[in-house]
């Protein structure tokens, strides 16, 4: 299998780099094409939400150098904030010099919850659905028989008694293996499919019956070294752990600091058709289950000085159904991922996760998070301010020199490139 570590991918030009990936990936002639362009047919559009009236495209790039369990792997992203692709890439480079990426998810079980008020006695009420708990089962399973044949449907349930302001609350978890869809119609529709039963039950009232995204039983995991000798020695070690236990202790900082890690996840999600919302909904309810909000991923430093990182989320993605199912460039995504299970799309989803959150802690311990932000804001600024491609490079090296990127000073540049230009 060719290899992600490509030295020099950024410099080749758009063509050079679609023909590589076309090549990694086994990519027809016409999807490198749908690739290039980015085409989602408007028809299809108009089919996927309501009122359409256009398309709202995002930049997709490709991070090298992922090695995860042994494989190689391009990483399409889709994201509109600069830096991120190469600071996963780098990221990966570094941890490909320890092995790569370790990293793997548990079974797809979604969890569907139905809401029961009214309840007079709802410990009584509990044990009178853990009695009939396999009768729950099986109805809950007559509603997808298909998902059931294919190994997944219910497979247990959990009951909850939450206490409120207007009385207590008799909480059902319907737990669903999705297998390789994210699964939140099928449980939609099973959570619904028992409430007229957990009803008769209970003798109590159904509300709600929706699955949650706090998928605490959908976990991904990776894992990672990173050597001292690599990554810059001691000091820096030193400072991504300060930087780790920032957030650990800190919300304001785990905030930002999981929004790094998210940086990763959700751009491959957007590339590959995943629902970005379940995802971060599911990741930052999961940094505060234990009561209070902290760090997604875990660092600490081994007996030989070198850091190794550890990140564990929920992760409800799917390769099958929803927007994957009718995306062109979400089906090309996953073609170049080389992916078809949703748990092998959840553990390089995590791994990419780890390498973003190492990158940015780096850079923060480091020269600051500014240094790699601020040369591709500044080609945006470039853009903003009206100059040609062509024009782009100088603008952007004299903002940096002068350490004034803004847009005013874009358009100065600009002016004064092109008044010389005239004279010449």
């Amino acid at each position: 299998m060719p290899s992600s570590r490509i030295p020099g991918f950024y410099r080749l030009s758009l063509d050079e780099r679609v023909k590589i990936v076309k090549e990694f990936a086994g990519l027809s002639d016409e999807e490198a094409e749908v690739l290039k362009k980015g085409m989602l047919p408007l028809e299809v559009a108009d089919r996927m939400i309501e009122n359409v009236v256009g398309l709202w495209p995002l930049p997709l790039g490709i991070a090298t150098n992922f090695l995860i369990n042994g494989k190689d792997y391009l990483i399409p992203m889709a994201i509109e904030e600069p830096s991120v692709v190469a600071a996963a890439s780098n990221a990966a480079k570094m941890a490909r010099e320890s092995g790569g990426f370790k990293a793997g998810a548990s079974d797809s079980i979604m969890i569907g919850q139905i809401q029961i008020v009214g309840v007079e006695d709802p410990e009584e009420a509990r044990r009178s659905i853990l009695a009939e708990k396999d009768s729950i089962i099986s109805a809950a399973n007559e509603v997808d028989p298909i998902l059931v044949k294919l190994g997944g449907g219910a497979k247990d349930l959990e009951v909850r008694i939450i206490e409120t302001d207007a009385g207590p609350m008799v909480i059902v978890h319907l737990l669903v293996d999705t297998l390789d869809a994210m699964g939140a119609n099928a449980v939609n529709s099973m959570a619904e499919g028992v409430a007229p039963m957990l009803e008769r039950i209970t003798k109590g009232k159904v509300y709600l019956r929706i699955l949650s995204n706090l998928a605490d039983k959908r976990l991904a995991w990776a894992e990672a070294k990173f050597a001292k000798s690599v990554i810059g020695g001691e000091e820096v070690v030193d400072g991504i752990m300060w930087a780790y236990r920032f957030a650990k202790y800190d919300p304001y900082r785990a905030a930002t600091h999981n929004k790094g890690i998210m940086n990763g996840i959700i751009a491959v999600a957007r590339a590959a058709g995943q629902d970005t919302r379940a995802l971060e909904a599911g990741a930052h309810s999961y940094a505060a289950r234990n009561g209070r909000y902290t760090s997604l991923s875990e660092w600490w430093v081994d007996e030989n000085g070198d850091l190794w990182g550890r990140l564990q989320l929920p992760m409800a993605v799917g390769t099958v159904g929803g927007v994957v199912r009718v995306h062109p460039i979400a089906k090309i995504a996953l073609k170049i991922l080389g992916v078809s299970k949703a748990k092998e799309l959840a553990a390089v989803m995590a791994a990419v996760g780890l390498a973003q959150n190492f990158a940015a802690i780096r850079a923060l311990a480091t020269e600051g998070i500014q240094a790699g932000h601020m040369k591709l804001h500044a080609r945006n600024l470039a853009m903003a301010a009206g100059a040609k491609p062509e024009e782009v490079d100088a603008i952007v090296e004299r903002m940096i020199r002068e350490k004034k990127i803004n847009l005013s000073r874009a358009k100065e540049i600009l002016e004064e490139l092109r008044g010389v230009a005239k004279k010449d």
